[in-house]
């Protein structure tokens, strides 16, 4: 769309080795991440389930599908990671999965810190990039830390997947610095967030100890590389969550019964649930869209995640709310996981910017003019 050069056509297809991926991680989840104990977390000191990452970071070996082997990655591609998110979004799993194997994963390689790659892919290090969480690739981010020799002092705000990590990449102009979060001198404090499941930290730096990455390339870059990826998918954690709520939906109506009838009976709620049918299908096209053109290097990659983020966004809030209505009183009750959903569904579109932003941008991309008072 954006280049005008010819090359083959996308396969938005799984393909057998994604479904048999799928189906491991599927089986894990079921195992280890029932709502149940996904609420218990929400209300313990730690949301995060550490047991469920190093089973699906170490054992299923998910934290290193798109990394070279020589780096004891897996040498898949993020259209596998992009399908172990869907499978994470049907689950609700509070795993750090998006800022550590996707988000801190792609600023390590582009700034090439091959130590940390490493790690990284044997799951034996969760990491974070301070960068809040509401930050879209495209805009410039403020200056809020500076760096004394290797001390750093500053607050970055509402650090996504933060709370879990063992070591934080703070991007400090053009360099890079590695910083521990338990550290003298860094406090991490958790804010109150819609979505307990993804917990959200500010990061406060005081003369923070820190180690400056000697020899990487630009910090700035690296970030707007990182955030694109993880808008691009974030778009198929949305379709899982959109796709488990319409399951668990047409599975409720057709048991539970009014009047002597199936509720799914109704050809209101028929049409309800037909109309976000489709809308699922459209998600998970460009869902699918945007891994692929990250898996290829796309030059459409941009495009491609600003229309995914923009319309996975809407469709996956639109199918917690069908799931919390349709399910009548039960929906709306602590006792059911609807509003585990719903939570998760309306935080992750504000990530990265929020749909407006990014049809803004979008607009830009493809040359189309804004609305003004002339062309409304």
């Amino acid at each position: 769309m954006t280049t005008g050069i010819e090359r083959p056509s996308t396969d938005l297809l799984y393909s057998e080795q994604e479904e048999f991926l799928r189906e491991t991680v599927r089986d894990v989840l079921n195992k280890a991440c029932d709502w149940t104990s996904v609420l218990a977390l929400t209300e313990s000191e730690s949301a995060i389930d550490r047991s469920l990452w190093r089973t699906l970071a170490a054992e299923v070996g998910g934290a290193a599908l798109a990394l070279p082997e020589d780096i004891g990655g897996a040498g898949a591609s993020w259209r596998e990671t992009a399908m172990v998110l869907e499978e994470l979004g049907r689950s609700i799993a509070p795993v750090p999965y998006l800022g550590s194997s996707v988000i801190a994963t792609v600023y390590a390689q582009e700034i090439g810190a091959g130590d940390l790659l490493a790690s990284l892919a044997a799951g034996e290090t969760i990491a974070a990039v301070a960068i809040p969480a509401g930050s879209p690739w495209f805009r410039p981010l403020p200056q809020v830390v500076t760096a004394t020799g290797n001390t750093l002092t500053g607050t970055v705000s509402t650090v996504a997947d933060a709370a879990a990590a063992d070591t934080l990449l703070v991007p400090v102009g053009e360099d890079t610095y590695l910083v521990d979060p338990a550290a003298a001198g860094v406090r991490c404090t958790q804010v109150v967030s819609l979505d307990e499941t993804r917990p959200l930290v500010d990061i406060e730096f005081s003369a923070a100890p820190a180690q400056r990455l000697e020899g990487t390339q630009s910090a700035g870059a690296a970030t707007a590389a990182a955030l694109r990826a993880g808008t691009a998918l974030l778009a198929s954690e949305q379709l899982g969550l959109a796709e488990h709520c319409l399951t668990s939906t047409v599975e409720y109506l057709g048991v539970r019964r009014q009047f002597g009838r199936a509720l799914g009976s109704y050809q209101a709620l028929k049409h309800r649930l037909a109309d976000l049918w489709v809308q699922i299908n459209q998600a998970r096209a460009a869902a699918r869209y945007a891994a692929d053109c990250l898996a290829a290097g796309s030059d459409d990659l941009a495009v491609a995640a600003a229309v995914a983020h923009s319309w996975c966004s809407e469709v996956a809030v639109h199918a917690a709310e069908e799931y919390v209505q349709l399910h009548g009183g039960i929906g709306f009750t602590w006792e059911h996981p609807a509003h585990l959903y719903l939570k998760r569904a309306k935080s992750s579109t504000l990530m990265f910017g929020g749909p407006d932003i990014h049809r803004t941008h979008l607009a830009g991309l493809v040359h189309l003019p804004l609305p003004t008072l002339e062309n409304i």
